[in-house]
């Protein structure tokens, strides 16, 4: 028997898949090319759990090199093209031992490669079994952003020339050399692995006698690169050439936009300049131009929230508002509802700063301060380009908010986002603006407010027990939030039989465990009992008054469920909202 046969043969005797899923695994078309490929992508087994078998089949150690930091000197014992070629890695030297991780056994020459290149060393071979997936995530440390960048760093000439041009004023020296390597290598590099890593934000920051590289991803920013202090003013210089701001000017913040082309995919980088006490520190949005627009539901929308806010988007007038901290997805929310609006029979008319998500077919304004075209100049002008749906922004001042609301009482349908912590405080906060009563009751349809979570990493995801604190405080929301809503989102609910999971790491998630983000939210049906509350303003609107008259659910609420759907976790859901 042949091992592929054997190993195939071996899921069902040891319980990992049964007799049935073994049945189907066969009828695929493309076990016969590929038998281990097509039992992989079942999905009937995890791919390590299927190495783990592989391995007693072979007789062979299994080893899993997800999230294993690999010393360089051990790494680099059998070069990158070799280890790509053969689809082997040295992850450790131990008592002369040479322990290499190899992905096909059956491989020969690779082998015989290893021999070779253990004889020259003095090491005797030890072999263990790795999965493609385990392998990949080892082989990323070959092509580190730190060795990368290091190797860009070797020359210092050019940072010298640039440091004394900047000194003499010589400009159009400075935007020469800030052109030339290692400088413009360093930066390609630290964007191109952002966007790689699936960054949202880049961080180039001055701290002490280094520059630090931060990348922020599903929310939170992760140290990724340290550089010498002296490397600091050339790559912010080169940042400001590609986005064609001002070399000399380090007192004042710059704003500005690079378009980049990255594995064929453009992407648009929101350029802000701060000055700081003695350097200025750069932040880069990664706006990917190409990404077509998320549905509600991919978003994290579900349930009697996805309910109101698609009946909201069937009136023809009034205002849909969006609220929340900046970075908790208001935009990409807005940018999902205009895509479902956008049809041939409508003018969709946008006012943006910036302009983040390109949508065909809708005209999309870039708001200019500077020259007097805000949002609130801009919203005049676009009355009179005959819209039926109008984006602004941001509301941010009582001008901007009169106007939004006249349009919305002349037969325009607005989409705009607001800065408040709940969806409750918007309410109050357009009172704030001098906007009266009666006018805003008559015009706002709907009130959503969002945050974004970290999702659970569905290739490495696990049960997990939590502690007895977190599992009462769970109970205790679960008992204010409208049953409806419980049995709508999870179907024949009994808490005695949910599970709860994580995510244990994987070369897919970075070894973090999540993978992606989620909208956790909160949506009023403004209806027609709350607008009366609102243009007679006797009364703040109450917690209280909307559980009672609607099925309406926390954002802490939202989260759990979500939580005990298997979503997320509760530790992010607490992190994320902040009770």
């Amino acid at each position: 028997m042949q091992k592929s046969e054997e190993l195939i043969n071996s899921l069902v005797q040891n319980k990992l898949i049964t007799a049935e899923q073994l049945a189907e695994i066969k009828r695929r078309p493309e076990y016969k090319l590929n038998s281990e490929e097509a039992v992989i992508k079942s999905g009937f087994i995890e791919i390590e759990e299927l190495m783990k078998l592989k391995a007693k089949v072979y007789n062979l150690n299994y080893h899993s090199l997800i999230g294993v930091k690999i010393p360089d000197q051990v790494l680099n014992l059998i070069p990158l093209e070799v280890a790509e070629n053969y689809k082997i890695i040295c992850f450790e030297i131990d008592k002369g031992k040479m322990k290499v991780g190899i992905v096909d056994p059956e491989n020969f020459k690779a082998i015989e490669a290893i021999d070779f290149l253990a004889k020259e060393e003095n090491l005797q071979p030890e072999y263990f079994l790795v999965s493609a997936l385990s392998l990949d995530n080892a082989l990323k440390y070959y092509k580190t952003l730190g060795k990368e960048v290091s190797r860009a760093l070797k020359t210092k000439e050019d940072e010298d020339r640039l440091e004394r041009a900047k000194r003499n004023g010589g400009e159009e020296e400075v935007e020469e050399i800030t052109k030339s390597a290692p400088v413009s290598k360093i930066v390609s590099v630290i964007i191109r692995h952002a966007v790689e890593g699936r960054a949202s934000d880049i961080h180039i920051e001055p701290i002490q006698n280094e520059s630090r590289v931060r990348y922020r991803i599903d929310g939170i920013l992760h140290n990724s690169l340290i550089l010498p202090k002296s490397v600091h003013g050339s790559i912010v210089g080169r940042i400001k050439v590609l986005a064609n701001l001002k070399l000399d000017e380090t007192r004042m913040p710059q704003d500005g936009r690079i378009r980049v082309s990255i594995n064929d995919k453009d992407i648009d980088l929101r350029i802000s300049i701060m000055p700081l006490l003695d350097e200025e520190k750069v932040v880069m949005r990664i706006l990917d131009v190409t990404r077509g627009a998320p549905t509600l539901e991919e978003l994290g929308f579900m349930g009697v929230g996805l309910k109101i806010i698609k009946k909201s988007l069937k009136k023809t007038d009034g205002m849909f508002l969006v609220t929340g901290p900046t970075g908790s997805g208001k935009s990409t929310t807005i940018f999902s509802v205009l895509t479902g609006l956008n049809e041939e029979g409508i003018n969709i008319s946008t006012l943006e700063d910036p302009i983040e998500y390109f949508i065909k077919g809708v005209n999309q304004s870039q708001v200019r301060p500077e020259i007097g075209f805000t949002f609130a100049s801009g919203l005049r002008s676009f009355l009179r380009q005959d819209p039926d749906v109008v984006m602004v922004g941001e509301i941010r001042d009582n001008e901007t908010a009169e106007l939004a609301i006249h349009a919305s009482l002349t037969g325009h349908f607005v989409l705009s986002t607001l800065h408040t912590n709940d969806a409750l405080g918007a309410i109050p906060r357009f009172l704030d603006m001098a906007v009266e009563p009666f006018l805003l009751g008559s015009t706002l349809n709907i009130v959503l407010a969002q945050r974004l979570g970290r999702k659970i990493c569905e290739h490495c995801k696990v049960e997990h027990k939590l502690p007895d604190d977190i599992i009462a405080d769970i109970k205790k929301e679960l008992a204010i939030t409208p049953p409806a809503v419980i049995e709508e989102m999870i179907p024949g609910f009994d808490f005695k039989k949910i599970k709860f999971y994580k995510g244990k790491g994987c070369p897919r998630c970075g070894a973090t465990g999540y993978l992606g983000r989620i909208a956790l939210a909160e949506v009023i049906d403004v209806n027609d009992k709350i607008k009366e509350i609102i243009m007679e303003n006797k009364a703040n609107l109450t917690l209280d008054y909307l559980v009672k008259n609607q099925n309406f659910i926390t954002m802490k609420q939202d989260g759990i469920i979500k939580v005990l759907m298997g979503l997320t976790t509760m530790e992010e859901v607490l992190r994320t909202i902040h009770v």
